[in-house]
């Protein structure tokens, strides 16, 4: 387990599906995911069988209260491309709907994750696509953590009956460095 002072990140057990499923089927959350369809306890076990099984390297993580060791979001580096030293940055709070927050729980458990990907893994750059309507994730990664924008994809989502633009934002190891928060 990767430990902080109030939350560690621990490999993804089987048990923790009912939990991932229940948190990616909130309506509020669901809509800033790619996965947009309602998932089935079914779906998320081919998820969690296809992790393990892919020639895709993926690092996902139960995050978890420390005092209490229970489940309180997920994590992960996924799609890593070890050419380019790069991976797609998974993270949401599940436990009270959080999502995201300014709050120690989201700062702590993202620092832990970027720094097992810049110290651990030797990555180069951390990124992900949030959808432009997405206004905490944005706001949270831009302005806790120093990520910059790289692009934008056009009208890349389909959300409550319009289109919308699609921001890749990255963190540079150089820039983590840097900036250590």
């Amino acid at each position: 387990m990767i430990k902080g002072m109030k939350v560690g990140l621990r490999a993804l057990e089987k048990e923790d599906l009912k939990f991932l499923k229940d948190w990616r089927n909130h309506v509020d959350f669901r809509r800033n995911f790619r996965e947009v369809r309602e998932l089935s306890i079914i779906d998320q076990e081919k998820w969690f069988e296809s992790l393990q099984n892919t020639k895709q390297i993926n690092f996902m993580f139960t995050i978890v209260e420390l005092e209490t060791n229970q489940p309180i979001g997920a994590a992960g580096l996924l799609y890593v491309n070890w050419i380019n030293r790069s991976a797609d940055f998974s993270f949401y709070i599940g436990k009270d709907e959080i999502y995201i927050d300014d709050a120690e729980i989201s700062i702590e458990a993202s620092k832990l994750l970027i720094n097992y990907g810049f110290n651990n893994l030797n990555l180069n750059k951390i990124w992900m696509e949030l959808y432009e309507f997405d206004k905490r994730k944005i706001n949270f990664f831009t302005n806790k953590f120093n990520f910059k924008q790289d692009g934008l994809l056009r009208q890349n989502c389909y959300e409550d009956g319009k289109y919308w633009d699609s921001y890749i934002i990255s963190l540079l190891k150089g820039e983590h460095i840097e900036n250590p928060y």
